[in-house]
């Protein structure tokens, strides 16, 4: 099987090269350019194509692809929001995702981040820099026997519940459907009292028609004044405008963001400071409680290692016409 993989970084590379070695029948070669409608065409004479979450997966994409005989569409990510799914079915081609590569590595950031902006640290690291080692501005809270509120508890999900657990958190959670692995020590109650009740609000859900904005001006309205929110999942659950406006309001004591609407324009792609600087991300970074990181809670070694065995296990098993449960449809 020939695999163009697509939107290549040096790690992805190091990663799957290393993995290759355990699928003799699999050939890779990388480009830097993302998929999408521009860039499918290249993708003739290739069996398969390995795509990012923010890569165009849409349906003129998927056109090309199949006017070029691509069968496969390889997403290294568990969210596969970006794909047309309605449009991959009609031009036969098979979407296959890695749903679970390491829950624990974005949830040890989710709470790096929680902690990052509870104890000021970035502050804190700035000010000893410049040779100021006083504690005004710096104050956090105690996460012990604080209320978590955990939003979605698939793996990524249940792996934070088990952090703040360990935090001597109350555990309080979200989801339209339960996980079972979580009866113990997590309450179920309703997105209202989740929101009213939380001292830390972590989101950890797909992104959908019902969860998109699901963080609003509305809902932050509903929070306790002084929260922490932190969002490692998908961008968009969130309405950068309205969260803008929370923060004016002081309704945050802090807000930790791996991830940003606009990731899915790729508007720092080319780095044009006219844009990064109306950007609503660079007006998020003008306030001294926000914390933003480059969407890499699923930056370990582990991980990347997963979502490579993963990736090409998925194109091994649709070559061999095999079921997988990572196939994705609409």
């Amino acid at each position: 099987m020939k695999i163009l993989f697509y939107d290549t970084k040096s790690y992805d590379q190091q990663s799957f090269d290393t993995t290759l070695k355990d699928f003799p029948s699999v050939k890779i070669e990388y480009m830097k350019s993302d998929l999408d409608p521009r860039t499918a065409a290249l993708a003739e004479g290739f069996d398969a194509v390995c795509a990012f979450v923010s890569s165009d997966v849409g349906s003129r994409t998927l056109e090309i692809l199949h006017e070029k005989k691509v069968r496969l569409v390889l997403l290294r990510c568990a969210g596969y929001n970006n794909a047309d799914l309605e449009a991959a079915k009609r031009y036969d081609i098979c979407v296959m995702c890695v749903p679970g590569y390491s829950p624990e590595a974005v949830a040890e950031h989710a709470m790096a981040l929680a902690q990052a902006c509870n104890r000021r640290l970035y502050k804190a690291y700035n000010k000893v820099r410049e040779n100021d080692f006083s504690l005004n501005g710096l104050m956090g809270f105690n996460f012990y026997k604080k209320t978590a509120g955990i939003i979605g508890t698939g793996k990524i999900g249940a792996a934070m519940c088990r952090i703040c657990r360990g935090f001597g958190m109350r555990v309080i959670a979200y989801d339209v459907y339960q996980n079972e692995s979580l009866k113990d020590f997590v309450e179920y109650v309703s997105l209202e009292q989740l929101l009213s009740d939380s001292d830390v609000i972590s989101l950890h859900c797909p992104l959908m028609d019902s969860t998109y904005h699901m963080i609003n001006i509305d809902t932050i309205r509903q929070m306790k004044d002084g929260v922490i929110l932190v969002n490692t999942s998908r961008g968009a659950l969130v309405n950068t405008e309205d969260l803008i406006e929370g923060i004016r309001m002081h309704k945050f004591a802090g807000v930790g963001l791996d991830v940003y609407e606009e990731e899915t324009n790729n508007v720092f792609e080319d780095r044009s400071d006219e844009i990064l600087e109306h950007s609503t991300t660079a007006r998020l970074l003008s306030f001294p409680n926000v914390m933003i990181t480059s969407h890499q809670g699923f930056f370990t070694r582990e991980a990347l290692t997963a979502i490579a065995s993963t990736t090409l296990q998925n194109a091994l098993d649709f070559q061999q016409g095999k079921a997988s449960n990572n196939t994705v449809t609409a």
